[in-house]
């Protein structure tokens, strides 16, 4: 038996376009319905923002950093503000995971225990970067009988424009918004049409910790109207999106009419290199988690599962253990190891992947089908294929797991780098020579070693070729939303 989902404690007002601190309806009066993947059923109607309300937001947050009450908060009380926030955060988990939830099918312990709490680390690290932007000092040659001196100083970029994904809304807007904030940037905020109530709580929260009015807008709506208005807005400095690579090349091309600054984290096919000396009792665990967690809906996934010829077998025995043992269920329930899809059209995306697979001759070895109930179910799946096979190449987001076999280190390091994408990869083995060798010949931003997880505020995160360019996180995400000035001082 299953236990009802609990109903949400929490309720946002409606309309819910969140501008200079208010709810109002979009200009237009435009809505469109938020569906709940485990249901179906609706969750709530919600405003879609037109080009003139995307207007109205960045012109609330450029009066912010041109002279209003942001541009004169100092260093200090930013990260005070942002310290607040990440306490609140922490109380508001269970609300927060519950809109989760309950919109894009995200498994709510999950929520509590793991993206809420990155969520609330990343701003209580960029608070605490926040009066240490500082720039550096040169004393120059003389030029002529004239003695000088430089140095530079960091200033906020001005107004940041962030278009989130639906997979991990709180997380993904607390790494764009933290640094941003800590920087004294202001920003208008456009979340994904499948999550956008934990974003609206999310700037709740902020204002409750101090944010001033207009300093952080949301814009929910669609992402040809809404998200084309706002990389195309010439108030915007900065553009930071994160989702699929065809829209980011879209979006680059909007921004870069006016040579603003751009950050697109774009996904990935990460690899997961299994070589013959790897603990796999140690390693099984991650590499199946970083195939079937939040439904294979992580742009860090790594659905190619690159084994060597002596332990292929037992990789794919494990692989497929693990989607058996998968409990798949309403997110709400504590026993639900796997929630549900977010929404129809990625649902039949997966499936049509899943059935160009079989077509392709790979060989289906567990899962494939989705389930016979109400909402968006889909069984763990695993793959026996060649790295080119189309299920292989191609980011299906998705519980799709392709497992390729190998021979040599320089066969798997081929194989790994043999696609467009560049996020992320994970290195199993127990030789650190191997561990160092491998890592420095993989084309991508980050690589795991023995292990997989949530990136590190205080580490960059980002890819390359098709997963994107810029850094976000680290110092590279204080840097990225400032601008250098260097000053040359006649003594």
């Amino acid at each position: 038996m299953s236990e009802p989902t609990p109903d949400l404690r929490y309720q946002l007002p409606d309309p819910t376009l969140r501008i200079g601190g208010k709810y109002r309806r979009a200009h237009e009066g435009a809505t469109y319905e938020s569906i709940n993947p485990a249901t179906e059923q609706r969750v709530s109607v919600i405003a879609a923002a037109g080009p003139a309300d995307v207007d109205e937001a960045v012109s609330a947050a450029r009066r912010q950093v041109d002279g209003g009450a942001w541009s004169r908060v100092s260093g200090a009380e930013r990260g005070r503000i942002l310290t607040r926030a990440a306490d609140l955060i922490e109380a508001d988990a269970q609300t927060l995971a519950a809109l989760e939830a309950v919109e894009m099918g995200k498994l709510f312990h999950d929520s509590v225990e793991g993206d809420i709490p990155a969520a609330a680390a990343a701003f209580r690290h960029f608070a605490g970067w926040a009066d240490k932007v500082t720039g550096t000092t040169a004393l120059l040659p003389d030029f002529g009988p004239q003695r000088r001196f430089g140095y530079t100083i960091r200033q906020p970029l001005g107004v940041l424009g962030a278009i989130l994904p639906w997979n991990n809304p709180v997380l993904i807007a607390a790494w764009k918004l933290a640094p941003a904030l800590a920087a004294g940037c202001s920003a208008v905020v456009k979340p994904a049409e499948d999550a956008a109530l934990s974003t609206l709580r999310l700037a709740e929260l902020l204002a409750e910790a101090g944010l001033p009015d207009g300093v952080l807008n949301v814009v929910p709506g669609l992402g040809p109207v809404a998200g084309a208005a706002l990389a195309a807005h010439p108030g915007i400095d900065k553009i930071s999106f994160t989702g699929s690579y065809r829209v980011g090349r879209g979006i680059q091309s909007l921004a870069g009419d006016s040579f603003r600054k751009v950050t697109l984290e774009l996904g990935g096919k990460a690899p997961q290199l299994v070589f013959d000396d790897a603990d796999l009792e140690l390693a099984m665990p991650w590499i199946a988690m970083g195939n079937f967690y939040h439904q294979g809906q992580v742009c860090a996934a790594g659905t190619r599962v690159l084994a060597h010829e002596s332990v292929v077998d037992q990789v794919t025995e494990g692989l497929i253990e693990a989607a058996r043992q998968a409990t798949i269920g309403d997110p709400f329930l504590p026993m639900s190891t796997m929630g549900a899809i977010v929404n129809a059209r990625q649902t039949e995306q997966i499936l049509r992947y899943i059935e160009i697979g079989r077509g392709e001759g790979a060989t289906l070895l567990a899962g494939g089908r989705r389930l016979d109930r109400p909402g968006y179910f889909i069984e763990p799946t695993v793959f026996r294929t060649t790295n080119d096979h189309t299920i292989a190449k191609e980011e299906i987001f998705g519980p799709v797991a392709s497992v390729i076999s190998f021979k040599t280190t320089d066969e798997a390091v081929q194989l790994a780098n043999a696609t467009k994408y560049g996020l992320n990869a994970m290195v199993y083995t127990s030789d650190l020579s191997r561990a160092v060798s491998v890592t420095e010949r993989l084309r991508v931003g980050t690589v795991w070693v023995n292990g997989w997880g949530v990136p590190d505020p205080s580490l960059p995160w980002g890819g390359r070729a098709a997963s994107g360019i810029g850094r976000e996180l680290g110092r590279s995400g204080i840097e990225g939303d400032t601008e250098e000035k260097t000053v040359h001082i006649g003594l």
